[in-house]
């Protein structure tokens, strides 16, 4: 850091010619990612509350309150009336939070607590195993890709004190059999987490849009926590996850005092302890701007979008859908070229893609329009061709 500071101006002109390189989602050409532009009215929120931090909501009274509402409204979302929880920085934070609750609820002692969940599920599961030691029981998916059911059961022990299932999957949005492990986590008195951080805003709206809406909510009662992330479907600005929890006594176990704080001793159930006001607010307000029927319209183009690009798939050699997709995530793939080596061109002609394993992801977010999805196909099908030998 230099003694004399630079003058706005230049700093600013710096800034814009240096960001130049990376991509928007303007562009249309963001394909791979879970989150977009947010809405311009959580900007604008973001913007005008920016300085306040729920940290400590001694001095927010009236943001905390806030928080609260924005909480039954997600909740009421996915199925229950009287939700408890807290907007958090993201799907990490809130599945971190779920596995620790899940830990400190166990009314016996086990040496090494055990979690299962699926081989599919995502990465946030292992940083909560080393943070919080669990030991992680991962269990391979059917061909459907999602978690079997009969290797749940036997994977049960009496250390086992928990079971995740995911509705939307990372990989390909697949959503697991939730009212079957409902009924085991019943059965076996255990907490069930339900990561939707992704299918949390989806789900809700498919049967009013004449799609197949697996059971996946608070409406099973076996279902104790779930994650919603209102910064991907949701359209909330960044930082603004969710994690939801069935009763107030279980949001508060993982409860800490703090008695340091400006607005009076306190105690925080979340990870982090400085949080985003804005965030929260951002996301109450959007919940009361777009209702169900703005969240079910975007829902719907972004739906119609994923549809399009699965019929234009079927129209190229060499390529097809890994399965029909359940959300607005759609996996790419082929049985005659590597498909690390078609999204490699993909990523050369400037298409932000996700690689899996076995598959190109793509997600259908509010950015993505059928002129892009048309652009995708046209490069798609000229690398296809190209790698088939065919100039």
């Amino acid at each position: 850091m230099e003694d004399k500071g630079k003058d706005q101006d230049i700093i600013s002109a710096e800034l814009k010619n240096r960001l130049m390189k990376d991509l928007t989602f303007n562009s249309g050409k963001i394909l791979g990612s879970m989150c977009t532009r947010p809405h311009p009215f959580a900007e604008e929120i973001f913007m005008r509350y920016i300085e306040k931090n729920i940290g400590d909501p001694g001095l927010v009274n009236a943001t905390e309150e806030i928080e609260k509402e924005a909480i039954a409204l997600l909740g009421n979302l996915v199925g229950l009336r009287k939700a408890a929880g807290h907007i958090v920085t993201g799907g990490t934070e809130a599945n971190i939070l779920a596995m620790w609750t899940a830990k400190k609820r166990m009314k016996k002692k086990v040496r090494t607590p055990e979690v299962i969940l699926s081989e599919d599920a995502h990465f946030s599961f292992d940083k909560a195993a080393e943070l919080i030691g669990l030991k992680l029981k991962k269990i391979k998916v059917t061909g459907q890709f999602r978690i079997d059911i009969e290797k749940v059961k036997r994977a049960l022990s009496p250390n086992t004190i928990a079971i995740v299932g995911a509705a939307g999957t990372t990989g390909l949005g697949v959503v697991d059999r939730i009212d079957e492990l409902s009924a085991i986590a019943l059965e076996a008195d255990i907490h069930l987490h339900v990561d939707a951080a992704f299918g949390g805003y989806v789900l809700p709206f498919l049967k009013e849009l004449g799609y197949e809406q697996p059971p996946f909510n608070f409406r099973l009662k076996g279902v104790s926590s779930m994650t919603i992330d209102p910064h991907k479907m949701g359209m909330a600005v960044i930082p603004a996850g969710g994690i939801l929890y069935r009763t107030k006594e279980l949001s508060e176990t993982v409860r800490i005092p703090v008695p340091y704080l400006s607005g009076g001793e306190n105690a925080r159930a979340t990870i982090v302890g400085t949080r985003s006001g804005a965030s929260v607010l951002s996301v109450w307000s959007l919940l009361n701007h777009l209702g169900r029927q703005g969240y079910r319209t975007i829902i719907r183009r972004c739906m119609d979008s994923t549809v399009y690009l699965a019929e234009k798939i079927a129209g190229i050699e060499d390529v097809e859908m890994m399965i029909k997709p359940v959300i607005n995530i759609a996996g790419i793939t082929s049985k005659v070229h590597p498909v690390g080596s078609i999204a490699e061109r993909l990523r050369k002609k400037g298409w932000a893609i996700s690689l899996f394993p076995n598959h190109i992801r793509i997600v259908l977010m509010p950015h993505v329009y059928r002129e892009h999805i048309d652009k995708f196909i046209d490069d798609l099908s000229d690398i296809c061709a190209k790698l088939r030998g065919v100039s």
